[in-house]
């Protein structure tokens, strides 16, 4: 993936499981929980619910900030029995995808369950989502036309 996750962000490693769990399906998060054992009960505090959150542009990708649109967006929020408290926001109207990133972002915050939540459920979301984008840019590579510039000699 080509996203940057600076250092000085206050959280780098929830940031990346995050934009993980953001982009990835409801059922194969829910396929890949299901190989962690029990989970805990978890109660939803907030939502799910969709709204719209205003996009923002840059000119040039440096530029002065513009109103590009509106996009969906479901967020939600989970506590679960032991007390942890996950959140996620996932673009569109996927109100299991947004419980489930929000159930796992709890479960990653508790330090007995992290290391297996993340070896089980993260990092083979994120192995795939590489290879999804590795194919991509295969795909996108193999229609690639070179341009040649040449330069006219007058004698």
């Amino acid at each position: 993936m080509n996203d940057s996750f600076s250092a000085d962000h206050p959280c780098p490693a929830r940031r990346r499981w995050m934009a993980v769990l953001a982009r990835a399906k409801a059922d194969r998060i829910a396929a890949l929980l299901g190989r962690c054992g029990e989970l805990p009960a978890h109660t939803v505090i907030r939502g799910p619910d969709c709204g719209l959150v205003m996009v923002r542009g840059r000119a040039g990708g440096g530029g002065s900030a513009f109103n590009l649109g509106e996009m969906t967006v479901t967020r939600c929020t989970v506590r679960t029995d032991a007390g942890f408290v996950g959140h996620a926001y996932v673009a569109g109207r996927e109100q299991r995808r947004a419980e489930l990133a929000a159930l796992v972002d709890a479960l990653m915050q508790d330090q007995d369950r992290a290391a297996d939540i993340e070896a089980r459920v993260i990092a083979p979301l994120e192995r795939l989502q590489a290879e999804h984008a590795a194919a991509r840019a295969a795909k996108a590579a193999a229609t690639r036309v070179q341009f040649f510039a040449m330069q006219t000699m007058r004698t």
